[in-house]
C-alpha cells in the first residue's frame, strides 16, 4: 500500500455482463457446447481484476467450464483452466477462502455449488487481450463477470501471464499398497507398511506428478494442487511426502530446487494438522475428509482419526515474494507420495509469467476425464489399502 498516493498513469476500463437496456438482467448466457467472449481488448494495457461468478443446473460445472485467455493477437492460448481450479479450488466445488491473488466467496464452513471468484494478478498485454468462457455443460449458464484494467503503455520487457491445468487420475504408483496391506495385516507393528514405503528410493524424479513444464524466459509464481487420496499407504491416511523439484534451464539430477515433503512446499509441517485455513501466500482452500457416514462434503459431520486426511483437497502456495526464475527452460513436479508410491488422483493450476511465445500446452484433458470421483468411488479407493 505504500504506493498508493502516487499519481497513476492510464485509463481505468472495464468489459462486464451489465444490462444495457437499464435493466437488471446483468448477465450472459451461455449455450451448452458454445464459447463466449467475456473481454475484447484492443491496444495496450495490463489486466488488473477479474470477477466472475456462475448459474448453473450441472452439479461439476466448475470442472466443466473453462477460461482461456489470449494475448498481443495470440492464437493458442496462454490460460487455459477449469474455471473453479483457475479461482483456487478444486474437484468441481466451491470452498469459501481468501489468499493475496486469488479468492471464492462464498458460504464458510461447507462445501458448496455456488460462488463468487475473484483474481488479482496483473495481466499486462502490448496489442490487445481477448478472454472467452466455453461451456462444456450439458444445459445453458448464466455468467455475471467484471474484466477490469487500465489502458495504457507496457514496457517492452513485460512478461505474460500464463495458467495451465493438469490432470494425472490416477498417478502411477511405484508400489501396489493393496497387496503391501495384505502383507502390513500380518505384521504386529503399526508402521510395518509406512517403514517399506520409506525405504524407496527416488534417484532422478522422472517418475513424478508434473505440475508445469515451460521453455523460454520467465519466472513462475505459483500453484494449486488437488488431491483424491484414494491410495493411501495401509495403515496411514497421511497423503503427503511427495518432494518438490524444480528443474531449472536444463539442468541435470539433482536439481538446485529440491524439496522435503508435499506439505513443506505448500509451507506447513506434519502433515496439514490446521486442516483447511487461508493465507496470503499459502493455505488450504479444500479439505473435505471423508466422514463417517460416507458423505465429506457436509461439514459438521464428525471425522473419524483413521480417516483425517482421506477425501479430496487442494492446497496453494504463491510464489509472489520469491518467484522461482528461469532463463530457458523449467520443469515443476512433485512425487505422489514418498517415492512416487501412492497412486493417487492428482490435478493442478500452475501461475508463471514469461515472454512470448509460450511452448504450445498438452491438449486440455477432455471434459468427462476432468471431472471428480464421486464419494462412493473416492472411499472405495481409499479403503482398498488402507
Amino acid at each position: 500500500m505504500n504506493n498508493l498516493y502516487l499519481r497513476k498513469e492510464g485509463i481505468s476500463r472495464r468489459s462486464s455482463s451489465w444490462d444495457t437496456t437499464g435493466g437488471n438482467a446483468d448477465n450472459v448466457r451461455i449455450a451448452s457446447g458454445k464459447s463466449y467472449t467475456i473481454a475484447d481488448i484492443t491496444g495496450s494495457g495490463v489486466v488488473q481484476h477479474i470477477w466472475m461468478t456462475i448459474s448453473s443446473a450441472d452439479i461439476h460445472y466448475f470442472r466443466k467450464i473453462l477460461i482461456r485467455m489470449y494475448w498481443d493477437g495470440e492464437v493458442e492460448p496462454s490460460v487455459e483452466v477449469p474455471v473453479g481450479d483457475f479461482f483456487g479450488v478444486g474437484h468441481g466445488v466451491a470452498s469459501h477462502y481468501v489468499s493475496l491473488p486469488l479468492n471464492m466467496i462464498t458460504t464458510p464452513g461447507i462445501i458448496e455449488d455456488k460462488a463468487a471468484m475473484n483474481c488479482f494478478f496483473e495481466m499486462p498485454f502490448g496489442n490487445g487481450a481477448r478472454m472467452e468462457v466455453t461451456n462444456e455443460c450439458q444445459k445453458d449458464i448464466i455468467v455475471y463477470y467484471y474484466v477490469d484494467y487500465v489502458e495504457k503503455p507496457v514496457p517492452d520487457d513485460a512478461f505474460r501471464f500464463h495458467a495451465q491445468f493438469r490432470r494425472e487420475m490416477p498417478t502411477a504408483g511405484t508400489i501396489d499398497l493393496s497387496r503391501l496391506k495384505e502383507e502390513h495385516d500380518k505384521q504386529d507393528d503399526a508402521f510395518w507398511a509406512n517403514n517399506k514405503v520409506n525405504d524407496i528410493k527416488n534417484t532422478d524424479g522422472s517418475e513424478n506428478y508434473i505440475i508445469f513444464e515451460a521453455e523460454g524466459e520467465g519466472h513462475y509464481v505459483g500453484c494449486n494442487l488437488s488431491i483424491d487420496n484414494i491410495d493411501p499407504i495401509p495403515g496411514n491416511s497421511w497423503f503427503g511426502e511427495g518432494d518438490d523439484m524444480f528443474f531449472i534451464d536444463g539442468e541435470p539430477w539433482p536439481p538446485r530446487l529440491h524439496g522435503t515433503g508435499t506439505e513443506d512446499y505448500f509451507c506447513a509441517a506434519w502433515c496439514y494438522p490446521s486442516g483447511k485455513y487461508d493465507g496470503p501466500y499459502h493455505g488450504i482452500s479444500l479439505a473435505a475428509p471423508l466422514r463417517g457416514n460416507g458423505h465429506s462434503w457436509t461439514e459438521p459431520n464428525i471425522i473419524p482419526t483413521e480417516l483425517e486426511y482421506s477425501g479430496k483437497w487442494t492446497t496453494y502456495r504463491f510464489h509472489i515474494v520469491d518467484p522461482i526464475l528461469f532463463r530457458k527452460s523449467i520443469t515443476f513436479s512433485i512425487e505422489h507420495g514418498h517415492g512416487n508410491s501412492q497412486s493417487n488422483d492428482y490435478s493442478s493450476v500452475a501461475y508463471w509469467y514469461q515472454r512470448e511465445p509460450h511452448k504450445t500446452f498438452p491438449m486440455i484433458v477432455p471434459v468427462e476425464r476432468r471431472l471428480p470421483l464421486s464419494e462412493r468411488a473416492s472411499m472405495s479407493g481409499f479403503l482398498k489399502s488402507f
